[in-house]
């Protein structure tokens, strides 16, 4: 928790700057509007907890990586809600950016985060200034084209699509950068730790496609059919809902056998099995008639 603690108050320290004399105020506001409250963040906790692991030499770095990608993530989150995707009136249990600010205030937003995000790197005062490169580069890499969000939210826009290539982009693209940042950060080869962000960021979106199902859109804070109604791909309509409950699964449970062996390793998996547990809910499933056991992780 005490990590959750710092990344609030990091990303309360980029808005604020972000709104100083000159700003525009609607546009400060629905930037604020879209940053907070926040989710889980489960992105930036990876990284951070990636970043213990290897030792964190140079948290300013590790901070500042977090940072910049649950920005990208709140950017991509608006830009979603937009009318020309989703079109979702709602977000975190509050209207969605374009609800409250309207559309144009909307992608300005989006863009605004995208540009707050990089800057997080120019201050984040690292000790280790040539780890920024690699650093930077890898979350970019989770962002951008070929294999970024970007990318990933592309596709919806293809007549055909795999429906793995469509998830590891759309939303395992910003897991892996997580954790390979957070391993790079401290000095880490980056690639041991790519298998937890690419197991989980899956994981998280079969649990996103699951929750569209059977989720309480009260409780989910966003409504929920909306890959039946755009026409997405999905794992609960290609595999079926006990098939898409199996296969998360079996996602969360290699995302945890990939934790490399280190000091941190009991701490990541307590908090892969806890955010595995928050997504899918073992009561939930049982409401909607599939049964499972829940994960046990020593």
């Amino acid at each position: 928790m005490r990590s959750k603690v710092l990344i609030e108050q990091a990303l309360e320290s980029a808005v604020t700057a972000s709104e100083a004399q000159g700003c525009p105020p609607r546009l400060a506001a629905a930037v604020r509007h879209a940053v907070f409250p926040g989710g889980a963040r489960i992105r930036p906790q990876l990284c951070l907890a990636v970043s213990m692991a290897c030792g964190n030499d140079d948290p300013g770095l590790a901070m500042a990586a977090a940072c910049a990608i649950e920005l990208l993530h709140c950017a991509s989150l608006v830009h979603d809600d937009l009318p020309c995707f989703d079109n979702a009136a709602t977000r975190r249990g509050q209207p969605s950016v374009h609800a409250a600010y309207g559309e144009r205030l909307a992608v300005l937003a989006g863009d605004a985060l995208i540009v707050m995000a990089l800057g997080r790197f120019a201050s984040s005062g690292a000790r280790r200034i040539e780890r920024l490169p690699d650093v930077m580069a890898t979350v970019v890499q989770g962002v951008g084209m070929p294999t970024g969000i970007v990318a990933g939210q592309a596709w919806e826009c293809e007549p055909r699509v795999s429906l793995a290539e469509y998830q590891r982009a759309k939303t395992g693209a910003l897991f892996t950068a997580a954790t390979r940042a957070g391993a790079l950060a401290s000095g880490v080869r980056a690639e041991p730790w790519a298998h937890l962000g690419d197991w989980l960021g899956e994981a998280y979106q079969v649990a996103d496609d699951i929750r569209d199902v059977i989720a309480d859109p009260g409780l989910l804070g966003k409504p929920v059919g909306q890959d039946a109604t755009h026409g997405r791909p999905s794992a609960a309509a290609e595999l079926g809902l006990g098939g898409a409950v199996e296969h998360f699964d079996r996602l969360v449970a290699q995302a945890i056998a990939s934790i490399p062996h280190c000091a941190g390793a009991p701490q990541l998996r307590q908090l892969v099995q806890l955010e595995s547990e928050r997504l899918v809910p073992v009561s939930m499933t049982s409401t909607a008639g599939v049964v499972r056991r829940p994960m046990v992780v020593a």
